[in-house]
């Protein structure tokens, strides 16, 4: 017996122990080396005018013994010398399909497709084989040799028989273990396990793998069969390609049928609907690859769940070496499904997983940009799918915005589609922007659980009375992303100008026949709820100022009589038709602390409380009578008008009065 030519014990227990993860793939690795052998012999024949073969007899064989436990891969390429054999497999990680990559590198061209790079993959089969047998004849050698080894301490090499030229790899697959948790070796000796394995991970190698396939069919009908013969049915064997060979994203969208697609993303990806999208591109120069995208109709039952996992399956030479790749999609396109191919993607040397690299990122960039654009594609020109796409995944990019703290709001904000009060449908903040007065210089919105809610509340109503637009935002992460945004920049406004000389000489300009001037402006994103939203007119504003001041002693009593409910009591110059409304300062709305009320540890950890503020309408009746009772003296009365305003204003926003009991029997006393 030959030793291994490195610390065979530690670096072999290493190959079969350590570095793969899932022992199912050692078929991969077996079938990816068998397909270099074909690619060898395949390059060759271009390469010597004096190898003559026909690349359509090129082939990978599986087949299995399931008495002798034994599993075969046979390709009928270059094959290995005693010599290589030697070199090959009885040195550890040294890789034959490396070194014929390099030494023919200025050469290959695309007909060629090395996969092989580390020389580990074949010690792989040591994870679910007792022992591994290796016979190869070299293409133009009359001998053939048997390597075999049980991956201990060392191998033989010997002569043996082999018809042609190419190798066989067999396997003597281990016993079962036994129990729930068995390692479930015999699953490599049947048809559907094998044809399992082949289909997930070599599907798209680009040679056939063959193998004797179980098939039914009906026996021929017997001459002298009468009419009450019942049909009989057999089973037989078939010698049937398993892979597909040619994977449909190397082949370019015009060769492609859309039906196509979405069988492949169908089958591939267990959805019973068509996809939404399908995107298709190959990139080419000092980082190639092919990509084929899928935007799904319908959102998956688990996609906010914490299980969910996100990623396109990565490929490299037709090979699946990731199932999910999560690096190639950021989290807010978690929802899109689909393939990436690239031999040139650098992977670690089990090809489980990648290296943290250049091309990756390069890849994953250049992926959100194609999924951006062809959003955008929707949006603009198919909006009744772009609609549809929104409801199932607009959540996700809502939540790339608050989750990137605004720093992805240049790439996300313009997929937005968000409820327009005034107009009453579903708008781009691009849209509402253009819609806009021109002295309009925020964007407006409210936040609650319902349109129909907002749409009459006195704060929504005051602003869309002054002939402003209101955003309705129903989402509980909505306000959220609004807050991590704060502003936005809307591009191609018409220009407003300093003055009345400006703006005329402008409008001359037009009527002359020179284009509209327009110009680019950030507008701020302003909740109709808080904070001063400078909408009064310098006569209103004068009015509340006045007001104010005349009435000082009544806010200090309703302050008094809310005590730390709210912040302080004041005159509102938002408010048209409702006697009071309630509004909040800082940055925690109303609706920001419901949200966060949610989560069940809220209270356990002292979750901060919106600053509210009772605004009155100095112009209701209701406020005179306010001011009457001050005058009067009466505290007993101003105390139950300030509860009554207080709590019916928090009804208005959807919110239950702290006391629903207190405040049924003010109203009844009231009455």
């Amino acid at each position: 017996m030959r030793k291994f030519k490195t610390e065979s014990k530690k670096l072999l227990d290493l190959m079969i122990n350590s570095i793969y993860t899932n022992k199912e793939i050692f078929l991969r690795e077996l079938i990816s080396n068998a397909s270099d052998a074909v690619d060898k012999l395949n390059f060759k024949s271009l390469t010597d005018n004096d190898v003559d073969i026909d690349s359509a007899d090129l082939a990978i064989r599986v087949s299995f013994d399931k008495d002798n436990r034994t599993l075969t891969i046979s390709d009928n390429g270059i094959g290995m010398t005693a010599e290589e054999l030697e070199k090959n497999l009885g040195t550890i990680a040294h890789s034959g399909s490396q070194e014929f990559k390099t030494e023919n590198a200025e050469s290959q061209g695309n007909d060629v497709d090395i996969i092989g790079q580390f020389g580990v993959g074949f010690y792989s089969a040591f994870m679910v084989a007792s022992r591994v047998r290796v016979v190869s004849r070299a293409f133009g050698s009359d001998e053939a040799n048997m390597w075999e080894s049980d991956g201990l301490e060392g191998y033989t090499i010997e002569p043996a028989e082999r018809a042609t030229h190419g190798t066989d790899v067999i396997l003597t697959i281990r016993e079962d273990e036994g129990g729930e948790d068995g390692e479930g070796f015999d699953a490599y000796l049947s048809e559907w396990g094998l044809k399992n394995l082949i289909k997930q991970y070599s599907n798209y190698v680009r040679y056939p793998i063959q193998m004797m396939v179980t098939k039914h069919r009906q026996k021929p009908t017997p001459v002298d069969a009468d009419e009450n013969y019942q049909p009989e049915w057999e089973d037989y064997q078939e010698l049937d390609t398993v892979n597909s060979m040619t994977p449909i994203w190397k082949k370019r969208a015009s060769e492609v049928e859309q039906k196509d697609y979405n069988e492949f993303y169908k089958s591939t990806f267990h959805d019973f609907e068509d996809p939404a999208r399908t995107i298709s591109f190959h990139a080419e120069g000092t980082l190639e690859y092919d990509a084929l995208l899928f935007i799904p109709g319908r959102a998956p039952f688990d996609l906010y769940s914490k299980d969910y996992e996100k990623g396109l399956s990565l490929y490299s030479s037709n090979v699946l070496i990731m199932e999910k790749c999560a690096d190639l999609l950021p989290d807010y396109f978690n929802f899109v499904r689909g393939v990436v191919d690239s031999a040139d993607v650098s992977l670690n040397i089990s090809r489980e997983t990648l290296q943290q690299n250049r091309q990756l990122r390069a890849i994953a960039k250049r992926v959100e940009k194609k999924i951006s654009s062809d959003l955008e594609d929707m949006r603009d020109n198919d909006r009744e799918a772009y609609e549809k796409f929104f409801e199932n995944f607009g959540r996700g990019l809502k939540y790339g915005i608050y989750s990137s703290y605004g720093m992805k709001a240049d790439e996300l904000a313009d997929l937005l589609l968000l409820y327009s009060a005034k107009e009453q449908k579903m708008v781009t903040l691009a849209e509402y922007a253009k819609a806009m007065p021109a002295d309009q210089k925020a964007i407006y919105y409210a936040s609650g659980d319902s349109r129909e809610r907002l749409s009459k509340m006195p704060v929504v109503t005051g602003v869309l009375a002054r002939g402003y637009d209101v955003l309705l935002l129903t989402a509980d992460v909505d306000e959220f992303t609004f807050q991590a945004m704060h502003s936005y920049k809307a591009q191609g406004l018409p220009k407003v100008y300093e003055d009345d000389a400006a703006r005329e000489a402008a409008e001359k300009a037009v009527a002359d026949g020179a284009e509209p001037e327009t110009e680019d402006r950030t507008l701020e994103l302003k909740n109709v709820a808080t904070g001063d939203l400078d909408l009064a007119t310098e006569d209103e504003k004068k009015d509340a100022e006045e007001a104010t001041k005349e009435n000082e002693s009544l806010f200090t009593a309703m302050k008094d009589a809310l005590g730390d409910k709210v912040e302080k009591v004041a005159v509102s110059a938002r408010l048209t038709d409702a006697p009071a409304c309630i509004t909040t300062e800082g940055p925690l709305s109303l609706e920001m602390e419901r949200v966060l009320r949610r989560d069940p540890s809220a209270e356990a950890e002292g979750m901060p409380k919106s600053q509210r503020v009772l605004e009155l309408n100095a112009k209701h009746p209701v406020f005179k009578k306010l001011v009457s009772a001050n005058e009067a003296g009466d505290a007993e009365k101003i105390k139950l008008y300030a509860g009554l305003l207080y709590d019916q204003a928090l009804l208005v926003e959807g919110i239950l009065p702290e006391d629903p009991v207190a405040f049924a029997a003010s109203v009844c006393e009231l009455m």
